[in-house]
């Protein structure tokens, strides 16, 4: 079903660039004003300029962060800032990080993937998304004929048979090894082994691929290649941008750490806090939990992951004592204010509940018109010191996603609610890339 192909990435030249931890970034889409000004003063060849280039008051159609990121890619190759491999290959990244005094490695092969309309079922997504994101990726698209970014999916190597050849890549020495000042480590092989290749394209041709994370950057990409079609030039089956690169995790590999978007609101009227509490208790059992408890965020964990209350949510912000513990009194209640026409896969998905019932239903949110009045954390105590703050007035906390949950959904051709989840940490942007022009 997946037909994965190896490329001739574009790297920095580490004898010019030799501290890459000064040049890589994260994806565009977790990359704020500050982070950004920050990424364009740590290096003159920081990959930002590439993955999010500034914008600029005086930006024009013809003059603008698109045709400037352009203008420093075909920079970057002439002076031999990147070079392009000359092998195709297919890459194995190790991406070693911190999570909560954990040391994790997850383990990705970076390979171009043929690009499939999602009727075919070859490539299947998981959650929704919105236009905004996918037309900045498409105008990037456009002026680089380039993947700055990989998309991250998922498989099954139930068998450990791509595992093997992994393995037996890494006796070799890497292209790349580098940490980075948050303890992260990045080592990356090129796969260019004709029987390595080979093993890893019929492990993976004969099941579907799920998309993790970067389902905007997979639209953008299917709809380059529809207007690539559209063009009077006859093409073939085998164009560059019949292909969008990927990073291919196993769903059991043990450093795929999967965190939930906890929701914070604000702008709320008086009249609607005061009144929370009375609609809430129609849905759910209520239980105070005072700020000063002992222990007061194992008992939160403890609540949000009992086996017998996945659908369990954590309210902050009703009181500035207490949090707030809401279990389901019964999932009749709720199901009829979640949506009919979506499986029921979607419907017991907390994230579901907490989106349609309390944000929707009880607070009259209108999800895709309230960008303002809403925002995500994948961290607790972030979300809590935002609402104790004052910037935002409540923060609903909602458990992790499990892999296999995610799988169903897919499976089934439903999309969870945009923002279910967040795959920790982002990969990179810089360490290799696909520019469709080298292959």
């Amino acid at each position: 079903m997946s037909d994965i192909h190896p490329f001739r990435g574009v790297r920095y030249n580490q004898t010019i660039i030799r501290d890459l931890a000064r040049v890589v970034c994260p994806p565009y889409d977790i990359i704020p004003p500050h982070m950004q000004s920050a990424l364009y003063e740590r290096s003159e060849h920081n990959f930002i300029r590439l993955e999010h280039a500034r914008s600029l008051p005086q930006d024009t159609a013809s003059e603008n962060k698109y045709t400037r990121s352009a203008s420093t890619l075909a920079h970057w190759l002439a002076q031999g800032i990147l070079t392009v491999d000359e092998a195709p290959a297919v890459y194995l990244h190790d991406h070693y990080f911190p999570y909560q005094g954990q040391e994790y490695r997850r383990r990705g092969i970076i390979a171009l993937v043929r690009l499939e309309e999602w009727d075919r079922r070859v490539i299947r997504p998981h959650e929704g998304t919105l236009a905004n994101p996918k037309s900045d990726r498409l105008a990037l698209l456009r002026a680089l004929q380039a993947d700055t970014s990989s998309i991250l999916a998922l498989f099954e190597d139930a068998d450990q048979r791509i595992a093997s050849v992994l393995t037996a890549k890494e006796k070799d020495e890497p292209l790349i090894h580098f940490s980075t000042d948050s303890g992260e480590k990045h080592l990356l092989w090129a796969i260019t082994e004709a029987d390595m290749l080979a093993q890893i394209q019929r492990n993976l041709a004969h099941q579907p691929l799920y998309i993790a994370d970067g389902h905007h950057r997979y639209e953008s990409a299917l709809a380059y290649r529809q207007e690539q079609h559209k063009k009077p030039v006859k093409t073939s089956r085998d164009e560059g941008f019949d292909f969008v690169m990927m990073t291919l995790v196993d769903f059991a590999d043990p450093g795929l750490v999967i965190l939930p978007l906890h929701r914070l609101v604000r702008g709320l009227p008086a009249k609607k806090l005061d009144n929370i509490r009375n609609g809430l208790s129609s849905f759910f059992q209520i239980q105070d939990l005072p700020f000063d408890s002992p222990d007061v965020w194992s008992k939160v964990n403890a609540f949000l992951t009992e086996e017998a209350g996945q659908e369990n949510i954590a309210l902050i912000g009703t009181s500035g004592k207490n949090l707030l513990l809401l279990k389901p009194r019964d999932f009749a209640s709720l199901k009829k204010f979640l949506p009919g026409s979506r499986s029921e896969q979607y419907q017991r998905l907390t994230v579901s509940i907490l989106d349609h019932v309390i944000l929707e239903k009880l607070l009259g949110l209108k999800l895709e018109r309230e960008a303002a009045a809403l925002a995500y954390s994948y961290d607790q105590l972030d979300a809590a010191n935002m609402v104790l703050s004052g910037e935002y007035q409540m923060a609903f906390l909602i458990s992790p996603i499990k892999a296999d949950v995610i799988k169903r959904i897919a499976d089934v051709g439903d999309r969870m609610p945009r923002k279910s989840t967040y795959f920790y940490p982002k990969l990179p942007s810089g360490l290799v890339f696909y520019r469709m022009a080298d292959n």
